[in-house]
């Protein structure tokens, strides 16, 4: 990475090493989240990793391997199944804040990656319900809500 080589936000710092540092340290933290880690359909993060992975080069002018496999984003349709309130949000950002620190990219870097980070996630919130209200304990919301009915008229 240099000063002098325009180009885009991608290659200014440092391309696919420092996707790959960063979605490597932000799984990590999900890994091992209560919260988190079961909202992920498979067992194995590493499907996750790379979509992330593909995503966030492409967003910022790498590869367009995302679209070429997965199509368009479409990010609040694919995160509509999951239970995303305010809580999933703010671990979410907790482990994507360490992640980014660990990049140690200067300045107006970090704050502009940063700053998309916190605007993606405050996006993403679908539900401000509790958790457990509108979504199983896997974290998917299945579309069955579960209505009782309780007959309290005179006879």
């Amino acid at each position: 990475m240099t000063d002098s080589t325009p180009g885009s936000f991608y290659d200014q710092v440092g391309g696919h090493d420092t996707f790959v540092r960063l979605v490597d340290v932000f799984y990590d933290g999900v890994a091992q989240d209560d919260l988190l880690k079961p909202m992920y359909p498979e067992e194995d993060l590493g499907p996750a990793k790379e979509r992330l992975l593909m995503f966030l080069e492409q967003y910022w002018g790498g590869p367009t391997t995302y679209s070429e496999r997965r199509g368009h984003p479409r990010l609040r349709m694919r995160h509509r199944p999951f239970h995303v309130d305010p809580p999933a949000r703010d671990r979410w950002l907790t482990h994507m804040r360490a992640a980014v620190d660990s990049l140690r990219l200067p300045p107006l870097y970090e704050e502009t990656l940063w700053d998309y980070l916190q605007r993606a996630a405050h996006a993403m919130v679908n539900t401000f319900e509790p958790a457990g209200i509108g979504a199983p304990p896997d974290g998917r919301d299945r579309g069955n809500l579960s209505v009782t009915v309780r007959d309290d008229t005179p006879d």
